[in-house]
């Protein structure tokens, strides 16, 4: 066996002839050709530019492309010595008598260039693990995203009919009718906003927002309580900003329905600590995962988010809170840092094929306001990237005696959604269960 140095890197030269012979036959075959291979899928650099300047005649408009328009494309690109030739260019179609099989050979093309890409990756890896200067965390990170991309650029470009999807929108149906669920998604637990999103769904990125102390930690810790506690359904929560036994500590509370001033001073009933076992036993076999790690940066986020996804079966995730990530360019402006991390939670959520839910700071200015898009702290590509954007809001109004503050009404605002209607929604805030409920229940 030679060694992989002296080894040529997988290609076919007849596909990549073919390929471009069928589409010179009939050029109404070129958009199924670039379903799957683009001029760098070529490995022959003759070919690759016969098949950019087809694209050129294609992108035009107002040519076809045939043996002489190509050749006239390629004299004005300066290419048609590096293309082999006008000569070249006429026995291309000599290589296949009709243009029915261009899936087949785009196909193959398609298939050695991703054989070329993987080597290339690996080559990458090869390298970067024999430099001590990078840590291995980074190269594995780098290499998980790079393999992912690899998917995701090679996904063939297709449509469907009614008759394609049907089978498959009726199986679903029955499968939900089945099931007697009455969300698609994930349920929050709070039933008028599932009715409104019919629950968190898979491959969305969810920004919730809020100004501080309004009770952004305490919505999802309530929301991840539901699901994983009352729903099992496993879930995971990166806190960045308090402890994990802090937030243990607020799950009891809010579970055993004790006020959580009285946990963390002791001074407790006897009564209570039945209560108390009780919510601690509900929440021991809950499948929920914590992850406390203060300015985590966003390459360890992401694979710790995979191993709980592969590992745990975790379908939903929470991050409180977006702007606590540390990017992985510092050299980068801190609006441009951010626009990176939203980004790479999107491409997360789709990754996994899970909702990840990430809090976010909004700006000092929406203070006192119902807030909107254009308060969301530090980047407008959060407020493009997110699938689902909620805020809470809660007047800060007083007596003007006793000084004592809202009755614990919050407004919840769906301020965007892709695929629903926006709102407002009213929930109730529960302050020494640190706790939110839905309106109808706030007196329970």
């Amino acid at each position: 066996m030679p060694p992989l140095k002296d080894k040529v890197p997988p290609h076919n030269e007849e596909a990549e002839q073919a390929a471009l012979g069928a589409i010179l036959l009939d050029n109404d075959v070129i958009d199924t050709a670039l379903q799957y291979i683009k001029p760098e899928d070529f490995y022959s650099n003759a070919n690759r530019r016969v098949f950019q300047a087809i694209l050129n005649l294609n992108n035009q408009g107002r040519q076809k492309a045939d043996i002489i328009t190509v050749v006239a494309e390629l004299r004005q690109m300066g290419e048609l010595d590096a293309a082999g030739g006008a000569a070249y260019v006429a026995s291309l179609t000599n290589v296949v008598p009709s243009s029915s099989n261009i899936d087949y050979y785009a196909r193959l093309v398609q298939d050695c260039s991703l054989r070329r890409a993987l080597l290339r990756v690996s080559a990458e890896i090869n390298t970067r693990s024999f430099d001590e200067s990078v840590e291995s965390r980074v190269v594995l990170e780098e290499t998980q995203q790079q393999i992912f991309e690899l998917g995701e650029n090679r996904q063939t470009l297709s449509f469907k009919s009614p008759r394609d999807l049907m089978p498959r929108a009726i199986e679903m149906i029955e499968n939900l009718y089945r099931s007697k669920e009455a969300y698609t998604g994930i349920p929050s637990g709070f039933d008028d906003l599932d009715v409104q999103t019919s629950g968190f769904q898979n491959s969305e990125l969810v920004i919730i927002g809020a100004r501080p102390s309004v009770g952004k930690t305490a919505l999802a810790l309530t929301m991840a309580a539901h699901i994983s506690i009352e729903k099992k359904i496993p879930s995971a929560f990166f806190s960045l900003e308090m402890s994990d036994m802090a937030l243990v500590l607020r799950l009891i509370s809010s579970e055993a329905r004790i006020e959580s001033e009285k946990i963390r001073s002791g001074l407790l009933k006897p009564q209570d600590f039945q209560s108390l076992l009780d919510a601690a036993g509900k929440i021991y076999d809950a499948p929920f995962y914590i992850v406390d790690t203060p300015g985590i940066k966003l390459l360890d986020l992401r694979s710790q988010a995979r191993r709980l996804r592969s590992q745990q079966g975790v379908r939903i995730i929470f991050i409180d809170y977006l702007t606590l990530i540390t990017s992985d360019n510092h050299n980068l402006p801190r609006h441009e840092q951010i626009a990176e991390i939203s980004r790479s939670l999107k491409s997360l959520a789709r990754e996994l094929d899970i909702p990840v839910v990430a809090l976010s700071q909004l700006r000092r200015d929406a203070e006192g306001k119902r807030p909107n898009l254009s308060d969301i702290r530090e980047s407008g590509s959060i407020e493009q990237d997110a699938d689902l954007v909620i805020f809470l809001h809660r007047e800060r109004e007083s007596d003007g005696k006793s000084g004592k503050e809202h009755d614990g009404k919050t407004e919840l605002i769906i301020a965007k959604q892709r695929n629903g209607p926006v709102g407002t929604l009213e929930i109730v805030f529960l302050p020494r269960y640190v706790r939110f409920v839905p309106f109808a229940r706030d007196r329970q």
